[in-house]
């Protein structure tokens, strides 16, 4: 068998035993990034940076179609973008609370779990690269502490700014 007669055998299996499809994926993209968006430490984060949210949400559905039916369709890279990001294990926690209850909210338990499975090795990945992108290096299950002056954090009622990067 061929890597691309691998490759596609593994993805039907995927296919069938979670019912994932495109549809699902754009669904599920679409209601997490509009938890995001409401959220008071992550959503300042990307409001920083996305302002046109559309291409935004078609490039993570490409990349979510990549890494869990790996169709190939996303083409970037993701490390780069996210290595001078202001956050800490406290945002890539939330990042996966938001994501799971996402995914269980919008599709089959078996697909859920299969997104997740993904999102936790993504997360960890992050973590560990802008750990090391910020000079820290982190040990099999230390995570990414920052002083609150270095990363995101929600606004406190009454201080002028609520954020500090």
């Amino acid at each position: 068998m061929t890597p691309a007669e691998k490759r596609a055998a593994v993805a039907a299996e995927i296919v069938e035993r979670t019912g994932i499809d495109e549809v699902m994926i754009d669904r599920l993209v679409r209601a997490f990034y509009d938890k995001v968006r409401q959220d008071p430490l992550i959503g300042p984060v990307f409001d920083a940076r996305i302002a046109e949210w559309e291409p935004h949400l078609q490039t993570m559905c490409e990349f979510w179609s990549s890494v869990s039916l790996m169709t190939g369709r996303y083409h970037g890279q993701p490390m780069v973008k996210h290595m001078p990001l202001p956050v800490d294990a406290r945002h890539f926690d939330r990042w996966l609370s938001l994501f799971e209850k996402t995914a269980f909210e919008v599709c089959p338990p078996e697909a859920a779990e299969h997104f997740l499975t993904i999102a936790r090795r993504i997360a960890a990945s992050l973590e560990l690269g802008i750990a090391g992108h910020n000079g820290v290096m982190l040990m099999m299950g230390e995570r990414l502490h920052r002083a609150d002056a270095d990363v995101v954090l929600p606004a406190v009622p009454g201080e002028a700014t609520g954020t500090t990067i």
